[in-house]
């Protein structure tokens, strides 16, 4: 599926328990850098599966395991709903794209979640990529 952000509305909705199964994540992982799948449909973000991370230095940097992505991609297909981007954290700095967000980034037709924990309460920041720089995106958060 080839999710066309440019013609996107101006906003697109995120579950609640999407968000906070996000936020867990990054808590948990905490120093390290936590990924995932996001999980829907259309313009909506319906769930916010874990993956593991297995960068070397995963206090700076994630990778999501090609197994975790593989198992995501088919149980999201059983269920009828589709991976429609990628989430990940930032222990100690924003929830924008670093440098090396944006030279690893490879799939400009997904959504990109960032979660900071730098401040209380957590910031989660959504980004799409579009000619190899990332554009915010709006979040609206629903149950």
């Amino acid at each position: 599926m080839r999710w066309p952000f440019r013609n996107w509305k101006l906003e697109f909705r995120i579950r609640n328990a999407a968000v906070d199964a996000i936020v867990g994540h990054a808590r948990d992982a905490a120093p390290a850098e936590c990924c995932g799948l996001l999980l829907g449909r259309a313009e909506e973000i319906v769930e916010a599966v874990r993956t593991r991370n297995i960068a070397e230095q995963q206090a700076t940097r994630f990778l999501i395991d090609p197994r975790d992505h593989i198992d995501g991609r088919r149980d999201a297909r059983r269920r009828g709903l589709d991976v429609v981007g990628f989430y990940h954290s930032h222990p100690r700095s924003p929830a924008e794209p670093s440098d090396t967000d944006r030279a690893e980034a490879s799939y400009a037709d997904h959504l990109y979640l960032i979660v900071s924990l730098a401040s209380d309460p957590p910031v989660v920041s959504a980004f799409a990529l579009e000619d190899g720089n990332f554009r915010v995106r709006p979040l609206v958060t629903v149950r």
